[in-house]
């Protein structure tokens, strides 16, 4: 059905055909015809950061940044469903055009700028919804929010979520958001893990529950950057990383239509680079901190790629505008098969 109608989607602008995309699975959902879209698919369990997942293959943030259509996207068969990115305050985001396709390399470009309903809107949304399955939320700062304070705008939206979570991701590596990149090193990046840290240890006591947190980074890192993430974040104690964000590469699109545009470039161009994350990763955490790959997933034999690498889940963004819903059923039925 997807292939069907994604020539028609992509007779519209981008953002558009997204909004008009999460709208028709929403109306899916609530006329009970979800499963004509995705039909049910067996899977594989998989505990990761403490938690059960009923597969291994969820959703990536960035796709429903407000957590306004939890339900339709967890009926397509996703083992877990991550939303955002949020912000403490309601943003706008960059001024459009801001998300362009580049379908002769699979792939897109966005400069969205963390634009979202603030975290209040967001936990409505989150209340709202009848899923009970595994809920990631992903958070961020202000654009306005000046970097050396950036920590407050994360602790804020962490106090925020803590109780709707089953964890929280860290976002630190959008290339939409200025200097946002920079808390991937060194001093900055240890100073923020540590004050989440005491942050969740104070939230679990306050909730009696432990919700474990993830650090979501990108895959325009060095060997010896990755080392010392990895580093930090077995310090830390820090309960999982997601690798990766989008890239700012634009080797092998750059004579592309859009190719030149500003922005993070995600889908088929970025999925080397994702896998060698991973496997950097894999090797300097040697098994004390569990990776989500993401990045250019466009069928099942990708998403072995990256658990081969060294990751135990997978997500999925990208490859599902490309692809349509056929492709959870194809990565989870791949995994459970692996």
């Amino acid at each position: 059905m997807y292939s069907l109608l994604r020539p028609l989607l992509f007779q519209l602008d981008a953002e558009t055909a997204h909004h008009l995309t999460l709208a028709s699975l929403q109306a899916a959902y609530r006329l009970g015809v979800s499963r004509l879209i995705a039909p049910p698919v067996s899977g594989k369990a998989v505990t990761c950061m403490g938690i059960s997942f009923p597969n291994a293959v969820g959703l990536a943030a960035g796709l429903d940044k407000n957590g306004a259509y939890i339900d339709a996207l967890a009926a397509l068969g996703f083992g877990f469903i991550e939303i955002g990115t949020v912000t403490p305050r309601p943003q706008p985001g960059n001024p459009a055009p801001r998300l362009f396709r580049l379908p002769e390399a699979q792939a897109i470009i966005n400069r969205m700028g963390f634009n979202n309903d603030g975290v209040a809107q967001l936990i409505t949304n989150v209340r709202a919804a009848r899923f009970k399955g595994v809920l990631g939320i992903n958070i961020g700062k202000n654009f306005d929010t000046p970097i050396e304070r950036a920590a407050d705008d994360y602790l804020i939206c962490l106090d925020a979520v803590y109780p709707y979570a089953h964890y929280v991701t860290v976002n630190i590596s959008s290339p939409n958001t200025q200097n946002l990149r920079t808390l991937q090193s060194g001093d900055a990046l240890s100073d923020l893990l540590a004050q989440l840290k005491a942050a969740q240890t104070r939230l679990a006591q306050q909730h009696g529950r432990y919700v474990p947190l993830a650090v979501k980074i990108a895959p325009d890192l060095d060997d010896a950057q990755i080392a010392d993430i990895a580093r930090l974040l077995r310090e830390h104690r820090i309960d999982g990383v997601i690798a990766t964000n989008t890239t700012l590469s634009r080797h092998g699109v750059e004579q592309l239509p859009h190719g030149a545009e500003t922005g993070g470039l995600s889908g088929a161009p970025v999925r080397a680079a994702s896998t060698h994350v991973i496997q950097q990763l894999a090797q300097a955490l040697a098994s004390e901190v569990p990776i989500i790959g993401v990045g250019g997933i466009l069928n099942g034999a990708h998403a072995r790629e990256k658990i081969a690498a060294g990751a135990s889940l997978v997500q999925l963004y990208s490859g599902l505008i490309y692809r349509g819903p056929a492709l959870v059923g194809e990565c989870v039925r791949a995994l459970a098969d692996a």
